[in-house]
């Protein structure tokens, strides 16, 4: 028998989550609780997905960890994967001139780290302490060169600098006005990524819907780059590290961390009724 959830039942529902700092503690290793939850959510009947601003390759153990089935948003919403059969139902590449606003940024904030995120590598263009630390951290293996020796299509530009550089460098972006051609976002205290103009993991859930149309979406995010998920999804979920901004726009705020099993806590309030969605 499948479980009632208010005016619907679970296989109704899916939980489309942001990875680092929503779903992964600071270790980046999956809580046994959370895994637990997510299995007896989808048990339950329900469907479980992830949007991570991410590469595929960056975000490769997590799908075999999870096991996934469904298709996946990755690069703050630039594509949607279908690890089951390597198909990208959704891709979106940045502008030509992309190329030549990162060269520029590269002449004039030499202190700034630059990755540029391409379909299945990521290239290391300004190699800085923090971006040694991030290529670390997302275990993944980068190509190392130039602007122009970058091979593939542009998904995405991180720009990576210390938290206290952050406020210059959003105005530095600002003033020269890159936003006419391309969009940018926050997604970390010390990362600011540039997207194709509309691209975000809200725009990317709004063509997923297309995918799963009879499905609800529970959203669950941190930080900047995860508002428009939260926005486009039928209710938005943030556990209780996220930022104010994602706090003040979320129809709920957990008690969890992500360090606390926050996504145990929402799937064990939706299961036992305590969660009304």
């Amino acid at each position: 028998m499948e479980m009632k959830l208010k005016n619907h039942i679970i296989s109704d529902f899916c939980i489309i989550t942001d990875l680092d700092g929503t779903f992964l503690p600071h270790s980046k290793i999956p809580l046994a609780q959370d895994l637990l939850a997510v299995r007896k959510f989808e048990q339950a009947g329900g469907m479980f997905t992830i949007a991570t601003g991410r590469t595929i390759q960056a975000c490769q153990q997590y799908l075999d960890i999870l096991e996934m089935r469904h298709p996946v948003i990755v690069f703050n919403g630039a594509m949607i994967y279908d690890p089951a059969s390597g198909e990208m139902p959704l891709l979106k590449v940045l502008p030509e001139q992309a190329k030549q606003m990162t060269e520029t940024v590269l002449q004039e904030m030499p202190h700034v780290g630059i990755e540029v995120l391409c379909e299945h590598q990521t290239w290391v263009i300004h190699n800085t302490q923090i971006e040694q630390e991030h290529v670390k951290i997302c275990g993944i293996v980068p190509e190392y060169g130039a602007i122009w020796d970058v091979a593939g299509k542009w998904l995405k530009v991180l720009f990576s600098m210390p938290p206290e550089d952050m406020q210059e460098f959003v105005a530095y972006i600002a003033e020269k006005n890159y936003q006419s051609q391309v969009d940018f976002v926050g997604s970390d205290k010390k990362f600011y990524e540039m997207l194709p103009t509309g691209v975000s993991k809200g725009s990317a859930l709004t063509a997923y819907r297309e995918l799963f149309p009879d499905r609800k979406y529970i959203a669950v995010g941190d930080y900047d780059n995860d508002i428009e998920m939260l926005k486009a999804a039928d209710f938005a979920v943030c556990p209780a590290n996220a930022a104010d901004s994602v706090k003040e726009i979320s129809d709920l705020v957990l008690t969890r961390t992500c360090e606390q099993g926050a996504m145990g806590e929402l799937i064990s309030g939706i299961l036992s009724g305590k969660i009304i969605i």
